[in-house]
């Protein structure tokens, strides 16, 4: 009897280190035909990642969906606020007050990761960067990015701002098919600014053969991510890495992934990106031994590989019924004003209510994790499913090192 239990206890250790899971060793991919969606290949692909720059893919989304409703127009001028000024790198080194156009904002983006010129943009379109974030994850979720939330417009760290590659992927997909127009934004190779070229920093476009662009981003948290796309003899793949623990590293996986991909004779067009079960996003594993996050975020004391399961969801509830904070008003139309409910030591845990308006840029970065976002006129509130109880991370103004560079 003995010899049993311990063989079955054995069993039950190798099923738990075999099952699915992420960890800080390890990267989340996908690759899909961009023709029928199909899914061509995929690791971890439905596992929380944090973004990083990859959130910027939706800033541009956002600004091409406005562009086509006659919202707003790509010669339209913008101006530079205080805080899109104040943004740490990457960026243009707009100042306050300094004038960008709606199409040199998106080819900032796009070309050098630009959070200043991400930030005039979401302000432009949604009064200010946290409404516009709140648009962001409505948008995403209409879209069918049932586990992504977005925080900000550039993907500088916040841990509630989450996502997977097979979102990212989705949104990829969704921007060339509702978009075919713009595309080409995205194959830009330089940027003409202040009178100087700007070279894009995207080596996956500069280097790999037919690649037509996307988007490459970085924080210590994500690790190196890369969203790319590319045409080879009439075949378009869509690719998603995210967690490379180098720069050469997310570029080589990439590059490896798309060449199965366009030498793969795949031939079951039912599996779709779109959909692929979703479930439980699970917990984003903190990638990097660099930043603030490494030592005193929850995400960090997951380091160890996590499965994903409700019991550790790291966004409150399921991220496709949270009804996200909505703005009172913006630049392209009038929204919900909404509540941001936080628990507190004074209600013992209940929840109390705050203006989103009230709430600052700043401030919204050190909200706790177990803060419920929730439409002021909606029926019903997404609980937190977990009480967290480790400190939130508080994104430093002037972050050290690689903390803030997240292109």
């Amino acid at each position: 009897m003995a010899h049993l239990k311990f063989l079955l206890l054995l069993l039950n250790a190798i099923c738990l280190l075999t099952m699915p899971g992420v960890s800080s060793a390890s990267h989340a991919a996908i690759v899909i035909d961009a023709e029928s969606g199909a899914v061509l290949h995929e690791l971890n692909a439905t596992h929380a990642w944090y973004p990083a720059s990859l959130t910027k893919l939706m800033t541009v989304y956002m600004t091409f969906d406005a562009v086509k409703s006659g919202r707003l127009q790509l010669s339209e001028t913008m101006t530079a606020s205080s805080h899109a000024a104040r943004q740490p790198n990457s960026k243009l080194g707009l100042r306050t007050g300094e004038h960008i156009t709606v199409k040199d904002a998106v080819l900032a983006i796009i070309t050098r990761s630009a959070n200043d010129a991400s930030v005039v943009l979401a302000e432009h379109i949604g009064g200010s960067e946290e409404n516009f974030a709140a648009l962001m994850t409505e948008k995403a979720h209409a879209l069918g990015m049932y586990n992504s939330q977005f925080m900000n417009a550039t993907g500088l760290p916040h841990d509630l701002q989450v996502s997977t590659p097979r979102d990212m992927a989705l949104l990829a997909l969704k921007t060339l098919r509702n978009f075919p127009e713009h595309y080409h934004y995205f194959s830009a190779h330089s940027l003409n600014f202040r009178g100087s070229d700007l070279h894009a920093i995207n080596k996956f476009t500069a280097n790999y053969p037919g690649a037509e662009g996307m988007k490459t981003g970085f924080t210590c948290g994500s690790g190196f991510n890369l969203i790319g796309s590319a045409q080879q003899n009439g075949k378009r793949l869509i690719g998603v890495v995210m967690g490379g623990m180098t720069s050469q590293e997310r570029y080589k996986l990439m590059m490896q992934k798309m060449d199965a991909g366009f030498a793969s004779n795949y031939s079951d067009p039912s599996r779709t990106v779109e959909n692929m079960p979703t479930g439980s996003a699970g917990t984003p594993p903190y990638q990097l031994d660099c930043g603030n996050g490494a030592s005193n975020s929850y995400a960090a004391a997951n380091r160890a590989p996590v499965i994903a399961s409700t019991r550790h969801r790291h966004v409150a509830a399921a991220p496709s019924r949270v009804k996200h904070a909505r703005s009172a008003t913006s630049r392209v139309g009038q929204h919900k004003v909404a509540v941001i409910k936080v628990p507190t030591k004074k209600t013992n845990n209940k929840l109390s209510y705050k203006s989103a308006s009230s709430i600052k840029p700043r401030q919204a970065a050190s909200l706790p994790k177990h803060t419920v976002i929730a439409s002021k006129n909606s029926r019903t509130i997404a609980k937190p499913s977990v009480k967290l109880t480790t400190k939130p991370v508080v994104t430093k103004s002037k972050p050290v090192l690689r903390t803030a560079k997240n292109n």
